[in-house]
């Protein structure tokens, strides 16, 4: 009731400032018309007075003697004197003899004028002289004078700025009168009371960080009972992670839980093209938030405006660090008991100023890290919600598929099953609608009308089979899934992708080799069978170079160099970019050590395919047959079983995926997740819902789509080998 009611004053307190704000504004326009107005006919004056030109008194007299005047006009407190024809005649040949050059014929003397002197005899000599003289009637009044030379002009000017700042306010978010009175206002988005619509319920795969922010909570609403101890509530938290791992979607769920008023700005907003203006809207957001404490201020982006004070920069004075020493200085001004908690948002946190990351300012720093495999069921059962699902759903599955995903790349996933599935006329989204979504989400679509020759594709067939098996003949690798030839949007011309069985945290040496002698099976494999090399390896060249350079440069696995640390990552939560910091000397000797491991990595993946030459070409002509197997199908060749269509990640064996279960292999079995968990997994936030009827394709069985699963990683070209591993 109590913070209704101050609601209520500080809306009425807002509207009593308006007036006050426009009427500032409008006074600011109305003194730039004048001054423009002032400048205008200045500068009309000027033009007039640079078409004639100045002379003399008695030199006006003595072209009158002279008969070279042909008319003498008073007006604007002048003379302006006309000569004629003889007296412009001569004018033009004196001037252009002065230049060398000869009179053109369309030129023209200029008029002249001269100061009027008190010469009584003046008048008759031009009469005397047959020289016309006449003084414009001035009809006009001095009120006349004013409306025409200042108050349309300044009326008209007041009008246009209007009109213009009125455009830049709509576009900018300001208020006022043209936005001018505005202009240093903080655009933040308030929501009050529970109007986020955002609670802990609709975040998920994040208990850390919500355990961070549930103390904030409390504090928020039982503050006397830290206080009784002498604690003080927290300025601020700093939300650190990836993009798209739900930072703001947090600092939402934290304003709905707590109740309280939640102002949202954007790091960029409070950068404009006037100086001051950032330092300003900083100076108004935290006004205006002790007004309606206690409450919650999101910063989004905050690196925009905190990034690290550079000393060797000259003048150091710009907008962007007046904005961040306000910001500095506001986060120390404010009252902590008041109750108004700053949380800012980054995934660039290493180029933050350290005095805004003191203790004091933003209290806790909170890593908003990539789901683990609990999180991305969790997440996926709160995106599926409100998505109609089939009987043979089993989310832990497209959890298990999905490893490295954050949470809006399982939100899209879902949305392009839930779209797939209304494509294909059914009513409830099924397990291969998953799986091909998140093929889409990586590979993009297929390219059907794509036309590769028989080489091409013997070629491609070949150089994916050799991925596949190299990875089968060693310890310790992923399982392959799925073998493709067919190409897709992102640039793959076909592609093999493997799914760990479970999570991995750390690698030792051997698997790193083993990931980099899968990488180079698609390049052995085109040297053993073609005695060529292609253009499709480009990107598995590249990534197990990097591969290679990290073991060498960052994990400390190479025997010239030890645990010498050689490389530092400069962006962790965006590209993971590093850098060397080594001697160019070393510099070289590293890329001497990365080429040995690429060399013995090559030479041994080269030794496991002649070893298996008869099952390359085996796996190669299926492959070229169906364009498209599974993992299983290429275990059941090796093992010398005829293949046949496996159960993979819950996948059904038709393009539109059968409801009924698959046993073909039991470790995947196709009953949907009960609501508790056994093995530590969180419980759904909703109860999948079911469908009593297996859904139908409307499309005729040699139109439906394949069944098999999903993507690892789109090559340049060809193929994209393996699916990523943690660091």
């Amino acid at each position: 009731m109590n913070r209704n009611v101050n609601n209520q004053k500080n809306q009425g307190s807002n509207r009593n400032e308006h007036p006050r704000r426009n009427a500032a504004g409008f006074l600011t326009l109305l003194i730039w018309a004048l001054i423009l107005t002032l400048i205008g006919n200045y500068l009309l004056g000027q033009s007039a007075v640079m078409d004639s030109e100045e002379l003399m008194f008695s030199e006006v007299v003595t072209l009158v003697k002279e008969d070279k005047v042909a008319e003498v006009r008073l007006e604007n407190e002048k003379y302006t004197i006309t000569l004629n024809e003889a007296g412009q005649q001569e004018w033009l040949a004196e001037f252009y003899g002065e230049k060398g050059e000869e009179v053109p014929e369309e030129a023209e003397a200029p008029s002249f004028y001269t100061a009027p002197l008190n010469y009584t005899d003046f008048l008759l000599l031009l009469d005397e002289h047959d020289v016309d003289f006449f003084t414009p009637y001035q009809h006009n009044s001095l009120l006349t004078d004013i409306l025409v030379g200042y108050v349309l002009p300044m009326a008209v000017m007041l009008l246009v700025m209007m009109l213009f700042f009125r455009l830049i306010s709509s576009k900018m978010g300001g208020g006022g009168i043209g936005g001018m009175g505005s202009v240093g206002k903080a655009n933040a988005k308030v929501y009050v009371e529970k109007s986020t619509g955002v609670t802990f319920k609709d975040v998920a795969g994040q208990d850390e960080a919500k355990e961070s922010l549930e103390e904030i909570i409390d504090f928020l609403h039982n503050p006397s009972k830290y206080t009784a101890i002498g604690a003080k509530l927290p300025k601020g938290a700093l939300l650190v992670g990836s993009p798209g791992t739900g930072k703001t979607l947090l600092a939402k769920a934290v304003a709905g839980e707590a109740n309280v008023p939640f102002f949202s700005i954007s790091g960029s907003d409070f950068v404009e093209m006037f100086v001051g203006v950032g330092a300003s809207r900083v100076r108004d957001l935290f006004k205006e938030a002790s007004k309606m404490a206690p409450c919650i201020i999101f910063i989004d982006e905050i690196d925009t405006i905190g990034k690290s004070r550079d000393a060797g920069r000259l003048g150091g004075n710009d907008e962007r660090e007046q904005t961040l020493n306000q910001l500095l200085a506001e986060l120390d001004g404010f009252d902590p008991t008041k109750g108004v908690i700053v949380l800012g948002a980054t995934n660039r946190p290493e180029v933050l100023d350290k005095a805004l990351l003191r203790p004091g300012r933003f209290d806790r720093r909170i890593t908003v890290d990539r789901p683990n495999l609990a999180g991305r069921l969790a997440t996926l059962q709160v995106h599926t919600r409100k998505i109609r699902l089939a009987d043979d759903v089993d989310l832990r599955k497209i959890a298990q598929a999905t490893a490295g995903c954050v949470g809006a790349d399982l939100a899209n996933l879902v949305n392009e099953a839930a779209l797939r599935a209304v494509r294909l006329g059914r009513k409830a989204v099924n397990q291969n609608d998953l799986l091909v979504s998140f093929e889409l989400v990586i590979a993009g679509a297929e390219k059907k009308g794509t036309v590769l020759t028989e080489k091409e594709k013997r070629l491609i067939a070949y150089h994916e089979v050799g991925h596949a098996l190299v990875a089968a003949r060693q310890k310790g690798t992923e399982p392959v899934s799925k073998i493709t030839i067919v190409p897709h949007t992102q640039g793959a011309l076909g592609y093999t992708m493997q799914l760990p069985e479970e999570e991995k945290f750390l690698m030792d040496r051997e698997e790193l080799c083993n990931e980099i002698r899968t990488l180079l099976g698609g390049r052995s494999a085109e040297e053993v069978v073609f005695n060529t090399a292609t253009t499709g390896a480009s990107n598995d060249i590249e990534r197990a170079t990097d591969l290679a350079r990290k073991m060498i440069t960052m994990y400390g696995m190479s025997d010239k160099f030890g645990i010498m640390g050689l490389a530092t990552i400069q962006s962790q939560y965006l590209d993971q970019g590093y850098g060397l910091t080594c001697a160019q000397a070393t510099a070289a000797d590293v890329d001497k050590e990365i080429y040995k491991v690429l060399e013995q990595c090559h030479a041994e993946a080269v030794a496991i395919l002649k070893e298996n030459r008869e099952m390359l070409d085996k796996i190669a002509s299926y492959l070229l047959k169906k364009e498209t197997i599974t993992g299983q199908e290429m275990m059941a060749i090796l093992e010398g079983r005829d293949p046949e269509t496996v159960d993979n990640y819950g996948a059904g064996s038709s393009g539109a995926s059968s409801a009924q279960p698959s046993c073909l292999n039991s470790a995947y079995n196709t009953t949907a997740l009960p609501s508790t968990s056994a093995d530590g997994i969180e419980k759904p936030a909703r109860k999948i819902s079911m469908v009593s009827q297996a859904p139908v394709s409307p499309l005729p069985p040699d139109m439906e789509e394949p069944s098999q699963p999903e993507v690892s990683q789109s090559d340049d070209q060809q193929d994209a080998s393996t699916d990523e591993k943690p660091q």
